[in-house]
Formats: structure tokens, C-alpha cells, sequence
């Protein structure tokens, strides 16, 4: 019997997003051949640094260029290559559990969180999962195996959307947690203070993490399309109201642009990628665009 699919892991996005690669930007710690440079010294791949012989060393790696200037023997030593350990944050909080035509953001985010497992382990590196609302309700060690993606998606699958949010919280557990050098993906509506979110994101960057933000919002969130008395139903502890939302719109658009423009300056001045997509687009649309972009980055530096 075939196994059942997983809804968050299209074959048409999966497809998509095959040939690009997610590389960190900085050294990462690992364990098994992957794509990323680690700080542990070996004897492959990229020339690092010199030490002196010591008894047992392996003398292929003498160089005779230096023995023969200074008449001394030294060991050649290189960079090894090592997977990349990653860790997506996929919000699961009340706020993702709103759609209007194209499913819940949660659903979406979920999508991303799949794919993007998926990709990073195709790759030969490792992936794991953070589920949080008001706190950490789910934390899957990152690791590299078919199985394992399965643990992940499962995971997802289980997860209900009913508690408030306190992502800068989360932020800052998460770090305390994460004791390696990784690659931190935070997939979010952001609904918290713009001050507690930047506040746990540096957080992040103090240890060193590579970290991506990737925004998500509700077509309707991102463009107010409402013109005539409508019902709004309030989400994490807040009531319903009925109202006219034509004198709201311009400066409800208003808000969502100074949110929005706070969060990605305070990204970027933590050198933190952020992104923003819509549920109107198609997952596999934005996701490789974004991911061509990255790599497009790290190549010109």
C-alpha cells in the first residue's frame, strides 16, 4: 500500500525549489560531509593553516616547500566540509488559523516549514522543528534521514492553532536552547511587539546564528480588499466587531506598513534576511525566488 502524502509537501513546489540550495552565511559546527565550511580542522577540502609535525601525523600532508625555507617540518591542515543544522520555527499561535480564500496562514506556513525541511535535507544537511505559540509547544532536534522528515511533518500535522502568541519569548527560549552555531528559519505572522521580536532576534544573532524571517500574511491582511459592513472576528482574546471599513482602510494600511518597515529595518541591522509573502502566491513562487535571491547574495560576496 503507498504511503499517504503529506498535504504540506507538494511535489510541485518540492520540484521547484530542487536545484537551489540553502547555504549559511556563516561558519557553522557539524558533524558529516555537507555543503557548509566547519571550524573543526581535518585534512580535506581547503587549505586552513600550518602546525608543527608531531610523532604519528600522516605524512602525506607534510609540506615540503616549508621544510625545505626554514628546515622544520609542518603539517598542512584544511577546512572540512560539514552539513548545516537548521531549525524552523513554524508559528502555530491562534492568528495563523485565519483564511480568507486561499487556506489558513498556517497551512501556508506549514507548507514553507515542509519544503524547506525537505530541501535542506536533500542537501545532506540536518532540519529540525521548533512549534510554538505563547511558548515552545513542540522542539524536534535537528537531524538528516527520510524518517525524520516524516517526525517533522507529523508534527505539523497534529498541531492546533489555538493559544495567544509571545513569539519574542519564544525567540529568546529557542536561542538558550540552540547551543551550536545553526541556521534559525523563524516562519511567522509576527504578531507580538515589533521591540520584543527585534529584541529576541539579536538574541539569536548573539550566538552567532544565521537567521531568515520569513513573514507570512493573509492576502486580505496584506491588502484590506473589505467595502461594506463586515464582521471581523477577533483573534487571541479579542471580540468581534461590526464595521464599516471604508474610513479604516487607508489607515489600517497605514499600520501594516510601519510594522512591517520596523521589523525589516531592525533585520537588517542584525544582518537578518526577511521576506514577506501572501497566501495568494504560490508557495513554490515565492519560496524559490526568495532562495534564487540568497544564493545570488553569497555568490557576489
Amino acid at each position: 500500500m503507498a504511503e499517504r502524502q503529506s498535504k504540506y509537501l507538494d511535489p510541485k513546489i518540492l520540484n521547484r525549489v530542487a536545484r537551489l540550495n540553502i547555504r549559511a552565511r556563516t561558519v557553522m559546527e557539524g558533524f558529516v560531509s555537507g555543503l557548509h565550511k566547519s571550524p573543526y580542522h581535518g585534512f580535506s577540502v581547503e587549505f586552513a593553516q600550518h602546525r608543527e609535525y608531531t610523532p604519528g601525523d600522516d605524512l602525506r600532508f607534510l609540506d615540503w616547500k616549508v621544510y625545505g625555507r626554514s628546515d622544520r617540518l609542518y603539517i598542512k591542515q584544511y577546512e572540512q566540509e560539514t552539513n548545516l543544522r537548521s531549525y524552523i520555527l513554524l508559528d502555530a499561535s491562534e492568528s495563523m488559523d485565519y483564511e480568507s480564500e486561499n487556506g489558513t496562514k498556517f497551512d501556508y506556513a506549514a507548507t514553507i516549514a515542509a519544503s524547506l525541511s525537505h530541501l535542506i535535507m536533500e542537501q545532506q544537511d540536518s532540519a529540525g522543528l521548533v512549534l510554538f505559540d505563547r511558548m515552545i509547544t513542540k522542539f524536534v532536534h535537528a537531524q538528516c534521514s527520510p524518517q525524520h522528515l516524516k517526525v517533522i511533518v507529523t508534527e505539523m500535522e497534529a498541531q492546533k492553532a489555538t493559544e495567544k502568541t509571545d513569539l519574542g519569548r519564544v525567540l529568546h527560549d529557542t536561542a538558550e536552547r540552540i547551543k551550536n552555531k545553526s541556521l534559525v528559519i523563524v516562519v511567522s505572522d509576527l504578531m507580538d511587539k515589533p521591540e520584543s521580536i527585534i529584541s529576541g532576534l539579536q538574541h539569536l544573532k548573539h550566538g552567532r546564528h544565521d537567521v531568515i524571517v520569513i513573514h507570512v500574511l493573509d492576502e486580505y491582511e496584506a491588502r484590506f480588499p473589505f467595502d461594506r459592513m463586515t464582521r471581523f472576528d477577533g483573534l487571541e482574546g479579542y471580540p468581534w466587531l461590526i464595521v464599516d471599513p471604508k474610513p479604516l482602510r487607508e489607515a489600517y494600511l497605514e499600520e501594516v506598513r510601519k510594522f512591517t518597515n520596523e521589523i525589516r529595518r531592525g533585520c537588517l541591522a542584525q544582518r537578518i534576511d526577511y521576506v514577506q509573502v501572501t497566501t495568494d502566491q504560490p508557495v513554490e513562487v515565492a519560496l524559490s525566488a526568495y532562495l534564487a535571491r540568497r544564493l545570488a547574495k553569497m555568490r557576489a560576496k
